[in-house]
């Protein structure tokens, strides 16, 4: 009567066995989880690495910016730029629609962090400008 019987052992590796089975399917589903939520974060961290190269030069961005406000019918135009640390201000009480057509083209074109932009029509060929760019 002290003897194992060797079905009890045999049931009790069967129950064994299934019990790692299932736990090893929920393994699997993690693991594939984890895989898609690897890729969908490395995709991202690209996409911020190329997001930080672009917009991540100070000196760069001053340098094109600079280039953009040396233009001779920008500076005709009476636009008052305000340096600072972080950031530049653009503004204008009244500017001509042509001038501001070909500011905001070559700034909307560029890659710069616009944080405000604020722009009201006067007239029909005269309007305001506010504008702040941060580094």
């Amino acid at each position: 009567m002290n003897r194992v019987n060797p079905l009890h052992i045999g049931a009790l590796l069967a129950v064994v066995i299934l019990f790692l089975f299932f736990k090893l399917s929920g393994v699997k589903s993690e693991l594939k989880e984890a895989n898609k939520s690897f890729i969908e974060s490395e995709k991202l961290a690209v996409n911020l690495s190329t997001l930080k190269a672009v917009y991540a030069d100070k000196k760069k961005t001053k340098k094109s910016l600079e280039k953009i406000l040396s233009n001779r019918t920008l500076k005709t135009s009476g636009l008052i730029v305000k340096h600072s640390k972080k950031s530049v201000h653009i503004s204008a009480k009244t500017i001509d629609a042509l001038v501001l057509n070909t500011l905001m083209g070559k700034v909307l074109n560029g890659s710069y962090n616009i944080t405000m932009l604020k722009i009201k029509k006067l007239n029909e060929t005269k309007a305001s400008l506010d504008m702040e760019i941060k580094w």
